[in-house]
């Protein structure tokens, strides 16, 4: 295993997991529990590392700690194709190799949805983004993740001189997150105009019909036989002619190399990490300005947090728009004020919280 860098924070811990009867490898990272058991999803990809993982395990604490959830941050990593057969049996095995880390609550990332929740919730009897039948609030069905991205929006958009209604909109990546937040963006009146997914971009100046194109994907598996657009390479959608831009799949897909690219005007992070930290830097000096990934997509685990608590949808999406649109005031607030980074402005809010919390623990 690759050295792993340690804070005053974290890593808690950092496990490797093998079943060799399954050779299945399992990476899982707890950040930080000082508000509470660790939430983090699980990533099922054959490409994932400890790095990665460990990454988005301090995504989680500071999302979980400036959402004002009395969670600590974990994540876990399947290295395994999410496409391949048998996946309810590696959701079990992954189950079972987790049920001694009571510290970590497991929900749903890329890779799996509430149907895998469920499996590990039957093995383990702790996960959280559940099926309704099962009592739970299903995070993808409902597009809290998107849902969130949109009531972001409703905040950044003066701040970065967009007006939401008439907004050309770019999404990369067209999973649960991208189209739930294409839809509740389109609802406040944007105009989608690029989508891309990994096999390609679809372009229409003039707009695309997003339910037509739902369909195509989920019938066909890719945007790209979408019959009314151009269609370009998938990284094409980076620099897309838009004024609002959702990068909501894999991480670091904005990078030094295309941040001079981007035409938006404001860039919200519906993916975790999906941009380096060169490249925000890039952006902000060319005055777009970028939400980071644990102040826009917060929707997901204030939704999962809520149903670990027994609270109902309604109360949900109430915690989610209220949470969302506090914290984008706030960062915005401070990085003005400071000349920051947003990014730079909502990990010090975060921060803030945990180190108070850390004060009254001993270890």
């Amino acid at each position: 295993m690759s050295e792993i860098t340690c804070d005053e924070f974290g890593p808690a811990k950092v496990v490797q997991l093998y079943s060799p009867k399954e050779q299945l490898r399992v990476v899982v990272v707890v950040d930080n529990t000082a508000l509470g058991q660790a939430i983090g999803g699980v990533r099922i990809s054959a490409r994932v590392t400890v790095e990665e993982v460990r990454r988005l395990a301090r995504t989680m604490t500071l999302k979980n700690s400036i959402a004002g959830l009395p969670h600590g941050g974990a994540k876990a990593g399947i290295i395994a194709d999410p496409t391949a057969p048998g996946k309810e049996r590696r959701f079990r095995v992954f189950a079972r190799m987790i049920r001694d880390l009571t510290e970590y609550i497991p929900g749903p990332d890329m890779g799996c949805d509430e149907t895998a929740m469920a499996w590990v919730k039957d093995e383990i009897g702790r996960s959280v983004g559940l099926p309704e039948e099962i009592g739970g609030l299903p995070l993808d069905k409902l597009g809290a993740t998107g849902f969130g991205v949109a009531e972001c929006a409703e905040v950044a958009a003066a701040a970065a001189g967009v007006e939401i209604k008439g907004a050309r909109l770019a999404v990369q990546g067209f999973g649960s997150v991208g189209k739930a937040a294409a839809r509740f963006l389109a609802d406040k009146g944007a105009v989608l105009v690029a989508v891309a997914d990994s096999t390609g971009t679809v372009h229409n100046p003039d707009g695309l019909d997003l339910p037509e194109l739902v369909k195509v994907k989920d019938e066909s598996g890719s945007v790209v036989n979408y019959p009314k657009g151009e269609i370009l390479p998938a990284e094409a959608v980076i620099g897309i002619d838009c004024q609002i831009l959702v990068p909501a799949a894999t991480p670091d897909v904005i990078h030094e190399g295309n941040a001079k690219a981007v035409k938006a005007r404001l860039v919200l992070q519906g993916a975790n990490i999906p941009a380096t930290t060169g490249a925000e830097h890039i952006l902000h000096g060319r005055g777009i300005l970028v939400v980071p990934d644990f102040i826009a997509n917060a929707g997901g685990v204030i939704m999962a947090a809520m149903e670990y608590a027994g609270k109902s949808e309604q109360e949900a999406f109430a915690a989610i728009r209220e949470r969302i649109w506090t914290n984008t005031r706030l960062v915005l607030e401070k990085s003005d004020a400071e000349r920051s980074l947003p990014r730079a402005a909502a990990v010090a809010l975060a921060q803030e919280r945990v180190l108070r919390a850390m004060r009254y623990q001993d270890y």
